[in-house]
């Protein structure tokens, strides 16, 4: 039963038919689990918290970092450094005392998925990477689980409802992941501060309707909107059996950092300086560099070809950026110019501070 606080803060849901004291219920009885606390895991907690979701599940095994504030504007700056489930948690026990919130501070793998999502009935994927969207589908379709989908990128977001009775999984509509070289560089994309808000709150949308079954979901369809013009585009697509057989949990090693041979590591990296000439190039544009640098010579990677011709073959160098994405590209492209001594730093600088 609802308590007469919970009614007047639940009024203008309440007197809405669709929903009522019956739909209400259905919000309090629910346990929903956030896959990511960042940029669309911020607004659909807040929505889905503010709307009476009784049992909220909230992981991420991130930071609170300074970049993160032009878009997550659940965090402020007294929270970097913080671990952002549990500032997110702590924020929406504070928004509705009436609901249950759990902070899981941890990065989804498949080692403790199944067993995380055992004490929920939904699954909500705000993460940012291929091989968590993978991931989180495969463990949706073993435990049966219905998931809804967003994403962003740079002023386009994409929402979708998966797995939900016998409609289309993630793999009906994405069959595979990207190759590595067609896949975004995550620390790099870029992305309009209010398209986070707008999907994150898409998906909160999916779940009320999911969790009372009033409307039409979009099970079946993948919405797409445009931040820059304001076009809503819609793409139908069907459920593929094959799809809905999956078993066990594969091994997901794609990710947008995936590197290829030719890396270091930042601790291989100061050994090696102790005992070798090494001469690093920091590959990012120039205002990345100003925020923060490692040191070394500062060649843009759509400058290199041209520069190449200043370096020395026969010098040991270390190529950085942000993820060892681009310092990956600028060492394939040293080596067609017959550089035979050159690596990329692993994983870039992106934690190293």
């Amino acid at each position: 039963m609802l308590s007469q606080e919970e009614i007047e803060r639940y009024s203008r849901q309440l007197i809405l038919p669709e929903i009522g004291t019956a739909g209400q219920l259905k919000l309090q009885q629910a346990k929903v689990l956030l896959i990511g606390a960042g940029g669309l895991g911020c607004p659909a907690a807040q929505y889905l918290a503010a709307a009476g979701i009784g049992t909220l599940g909230i992981a991420d095994g991130d930071k609170v970092e300074t970049s993160n504030l032009q878009r997550q504007v659940l965090y402020t700056r007294e929270d970097i450094g913080q671990s952002k489930a549990q500032v997110a948690a702590a924020k929406m026990r504070l928004l509705n005392p009436f609901i249950q919130v759990h902070a899981h501070a941890i990065t989804v793998t498949k080692g403790n998925i199944l067993s995380l999502f055992e004490g929920y009935d939904l699954i909500v994927d705000g993460s940012d990477n291929f091989a968590t969207r993978y991931l989180v589908n495969d463990a949706c379709v073993i435990t049966g689980k219905p998931l809804v989908f967003g994403s962003i990128f740079k002023f386009e977001g994409q929402v979708s409802v998966f797995n939900w009775g016998d409609g289309p999984t993630y793999r009906c509509v994405f069959p595979e992941p990207p190759g590595n070289d067609e896949a975004p560089d995550c620390a790099t994309i870029g992305v309009i501060a209010t398209l986070p808000g707008i999907v994150g709150t898409l998906m909160a949308n999916e779940v009320i309707k999911l969790v009372t079954g009033i409307g039409e979901t979009l099970s079946g369809r993948l919405l797409v909107i445009n931040a820059l013009n304001m076009q809503l585009q819609e793409f139908r697509f069907e459920a593929i059996a094959g799809n809905k057989q999956i078993r066990q949990l594969s091994d997901y090693a794609f990710d947008c950092a995936t590197l290829p041979a030719d890396t270091i590591s930042y601790e291989a990296l100061q050994a090696m300086s102790a005992t070798t000439p090494v001469a690093l190039i920091d590959v990012r544009e120039l205002e990345e560099r100003q925020l923060f640098h490692i040191g070394g010579m500062h060649i843009p990677l759509s400058a290199l070809p041209q520069q190449a011709t200043q370096l020395n073959p026969a010098q040991t160098y270390v190529l950085y950026c942000a993820s060892g994405i681009r310092s990956a590209k600028a060492v394939s492209i040293l080596k067609e110019k017959g550089f035979n001594h050159v690596l990329s730093l692993a994983n870039g600088i992106k934690d190293i501070r």
